[in-house]
């Protein structure tokens, strides 16, 4: 077992240096941008966690491995996993800490929320989401399922989003359409 201190010192010698490139890295291989900063954090807490046995030689080599073991297993756990069967998870026992805990259920509460947010959706555009962002289709592979244009996968993929953070944020989480829409509908101006 390393020292806390010996741990601490490694990590701010060897690894934090390759921040850039595992940023790098991590936007080469993960489809979401968002997502890389989260996923950076998750790959440091899993090389700290595995360094507490013993300080790896090959630091560099340790960190990328970690973060590609990482990516490969969240992608396998994003496509295969379903809304509601994480949400409707039971609590199980497995002896985590009680951060972990925490951060289960905050988890589970927001799986629930977007899964309330997608629920709230047109059937279009939640079908759309649902083809690109959990089955992880393409564009084109969207358009070509749903029969219907890659510009109009886009345009519902974009209204859904954005009506789907608005609802995660405490929104009403409504497609809001945009502004010249709504004027040619109420008619000329007076």
């Amino acid at each position: 077992m390393v020292d806390e201190q010996r741990l601490n010192r490694w990590f701010c010698e060897s690894v934090l240096p390759l921040e850039p490139a595992l940023t790098r890295f991590i936007r080469r291989n993960w489809k979401d941008a968002a997502d890389v900063v989260d996923l950076r954090q998750e790959i440091y807490e899993r090389a700290l966690i595995g360094a507490r046995a013993a300080i790896p030689t090959h630091t560099r080599q340790y960190v990328y491995t970690v973060a590609r073991n990482h990516l490969i297993n969240r992608a396998k756990r994003e496509r295969i996993v379903s809304f509601e069967l994480v949400a409707d998870m039971t609590a199980f026992d497995r002896g985590v800490d009680a951060f972990g805990a925490e951060r289960q259920l905050s988890a589970r509460d927001e799986l629930r929320r977007a899964l309330a947010g997608l629920n709230q959706l047109p059937p279009r555009c939640r079908e759309v989401i649902l083809l690109r962002k959990v089955e992880g289709l393409t564009t084109r592979e969207t358009a070509e399922r749903l029969g219907i244009s890659i510009n109009t996968v886009e345009k519902q993929m974009t209204q859904g989003m954005r009506a789907l953070v608005d609802h995660m944020l405490g929104g009403p989480g409504r497609i809001q359409r945009p502004s010249i829409l709504r004027r040619r509908s109420k008619g000329p101006r007076p």
